[in-house]
């Protein structure tokens, strides 16, 4: 519930704080006095967009600060979702600084507007004019009979449900326009994989058939080169392998004579040694050597299809081709993958449709015994507000649509009079009709829905004598469960409140402030009969007014 209420610098407020009390408290003041300001500002720190020109003093911020106590009201979750500190005496802070830049804060932590906002629609329902209109939409004709009839659970699963099956129909779709592209460039990726795969894709391959290549197109040079190399080594006479191998025998015969004669021996054997491994090696390249016009046009080939693969593909290695390759192979195994991954979609989407259709029903099946029940309850209420001849007729009508709250279609029809036509009460049902109808409403859900607290804003506009006070009585057994405000200018109902505040304004002389206070017992007696006769507080006025208190 709210305790305390802060506001600084908003509209003609200057410096407000107030604490309130659990129960049923009223608001009065003169028509102009503030208090649309008052309940403007409360909006702001529940998370209603700011605007600049609310400040009073545009050189300064504007604060607003109201603290809740919130530990009955099982919000634990909340906070922890959204990774904030919980206290069971919770401050919600809205800043509205001079450059026009909102801020707000939960426990001191900032936050944004949107879990501003929805922390505080769990704390305080403001019913305003505007909200009356929502009695006439669909969804929320649909709330009142799925909280009396505990549909809270059912709903959620259904709603979990839906989710899921909305979610298949996405992926579903997704998939089949995945598999329309795909199949458009299936037969292309096909060409351009088995075209990859034919190729030689090893790592080197480009550098091997290069050097092919070359060996190839030279061969006639080569074995040249080769022959006249041989020659010099092993000619009979001046051959390199002749001339080597005497050197060697004539340093043999020194080798004796000491480890440096010993050691220069042992270098000529090496390279005696090394230069066989060379005319060994020459001499086999000869006999590899030789030409081949099939393998050269084979080679050539291989490196012009690389060649033209790397163009083709805008890749300047085999690796980068062999990642294509394999990146195709992937799409094409993807594209015959995508029918049965349809069909498992498919068969998951049909699954949660045949569940959300059995949810479904039984949330009708409920709604349905529970309408009757709702009628009742409501024509009797409206009895004691002056409105003995209103009537409802409450159907249930399924649709072929699965929306948020079920496949049922409203069809909350009211007739005022007796004999009188029905039908829908945007239609027949007057402002003064609505507002008692929102109210009955809105007694009835405080004992079924935990709701910390609610603020009527002139809910009670267009009634007067017993009907306000039946009104005032509504509010009051609804403020045994909840803390209930009602802003209003009917004294009937103002004297009904535990608790009684006014909103009034100051004038010195240079500004003009508005102001808000707790009123005592005294005060509240000179404020009802105001209310009664004017500001010429008559005997009769006085002592009507302490009639109503007591």
């Amino acid at each position: 519930m709210l305790t305390h209420l802060t506001i600084k610098n908003y509209a003609l407020i200057d410096d407000l704080a107030v604490n309130f009390d659990r129960g049923f408290s009223t608001i009065t003041g003169e028509t102009g006095a503030g208090k649309s300001i008052f309940l403007g500002g409360l909006s702001l720190v529940l998370g209603k967009r700011a605007d600049l020109s609310t400040l009073r003093d545009k050189s300064q911020k504007c604060t607003i600060e109201a603290v809740f106590h919130i530990q009955p009201y099982g919000l634990e979750e909340l906070f922890k979702n959204n990774d904030l500190d919980y206290d069971p005496e919770t401050i919600l802070r809205r800043e509205i600084l001079p450059s026009g830049k909102s801020r707000a804060f939960i426990n001191d932590s900032p936050v944004t507007l949107d879990v501003l906002s929805q922390l505080g629609e769990r704390l305080i329902d403001i019913h305003s004019q505007h909200q009356t209109l929502e009695l006439t939409e669909n969804e929320f004709q649909l709330k009142v009979i799925d909280a009396l009839a505990d549909n809270k659970s059912h709903l959620l699963d259904y709603q979990t449900k839906l989710r899921s099956y909305r979610s298949a129909l996405r992926q579903l779709e997704g998939l089949r326009d995945a598999q329309a592209e795909a199949e458009k460039e299936q037969d292309y990726n096909t060409f351009l994989f088995q075209e990859l795969k034919q190729a030689p894709l090893r790592e080197g391959v480009i550098e091997e058939l290069e050097a092919s290549y070359e060996e190839l197109t030279n061969v006639e040079s080569i074995l040249e080169q080769l022959a006249g190399s041989h020659q010099l080594l092993t000619h009979e006479e001046v051959g390199i392998q002749n001339l080597l191998s005497n050197l060697r025998n004539n340093l043999s015969k020194l080798s004796g004579y000491g480890p440096a004669y010993a050691d220069l021996s042992q270098r000529i054997q090496s390279v005696f040694l090394e230069l066989e491994d060379m005319v060994s090696e020459i001499e086999a390249l000869q006999e590899k050597a030789e030409p081949n016009p099939g393998l050269l046009e084979e080679v050539d080939g291989k490196l012009q299809l690389l060649y033209a693969l790397q163009k083709k593909h805008n890749a300047s290695t085999v690796e980068e081709l062999s990642a294509i390759r394999d990146e195709l192979e992937t799409k094409i195994s993807r594209t015959e993958s995508l029918e049965m991954e349809i069909d498992r979609v498919q068969v998951k989407a049909e699954e949660d449709k045949r569940e959300l259709t059995r949810l479904a029903g039984e949330l009708h099946k409920r709604r349905t015994a529970l309408a009757p029940e709702l009628k009742q309850k409501l024509e009797a209420a409206l009895g004691d507000l002056g409105m003995p001849n209103a009537s409802f007729r409450i159907e249930l009508r399924p649709t072929d649509e699965f929306l948020s709250t079920g496949t049922d279609q409203l069809a909350f029809e009211f007739s005022a009079n007796r004999g009188g036509d029905y039908g829908s009460l945007k239609k027949i049902a007057s402002g003064g009709e609505l507002s008692r109808i929102m109210l009955v409403i809105k007694s009835i859900l405080a004992r079924y829905e935990q709701l910390p607290t609610i603020m009527f804003d002139e809910i009670d506009t267009g009634v007067s004598g017993e009907i306000s006070n039946k009104m005032g009585e509504i509010m009051q057994q609804m403020s045994s469960k909840m803390q209930v405000f009602s802003i209003t200018h009917l004294p009937q109902v103002a004297s009904k409140g535990d608790h009684q505040y006014k909103v009034f304004k100051e004038d010195d002389g240079k500004v003009t402030r508005t102001k808000m206070k707790k009123l005592t017992v005294e005060e509240r007696v000179v404020e009802l009969a105001e209310m009664l006769g004017g500001k010429t507080l008559s005997d009769s006025a006085m002592a009507h007014a302490k009639q109503l208190l007591n």
